[in-house]
């Protein structure tokens, strides 16, 4: 549950957004075409989630999906 804690924190949701927003630069700006893109894409997921307050891969641990619900626990 600790896990589901600090990525529902203001520190987490930082730390997924720096690391989506390296996602997309990595993909359209290293890789480039179509790998460049996929990766591209694949680092919009962190972003949302950053700003959306949710964790994709706390169900899997046992955690709740929404970060204010992880909080809150």
């Amino acid at each position: 549950m600790g896990f589901a804690k600090f990525m529902a924190s203001m520190t987490g949701r930082l730390v997924r957004i720096i690391a989506g927003i390296a996602l997309i630069l990595i993909g359209l700006l290293v890789v480039k075409d179509t790998g460049g893109i996929i990766l591209a894409v694949i680092g919009v997921l962190p972003v949302l989630a950053g700003v959306f307050n949710f964790c994709l891969i706390a169900p899997i641990i046992g955690a709740p999906f929404q970060g204010k619900d992880a909080l809150s626990s």
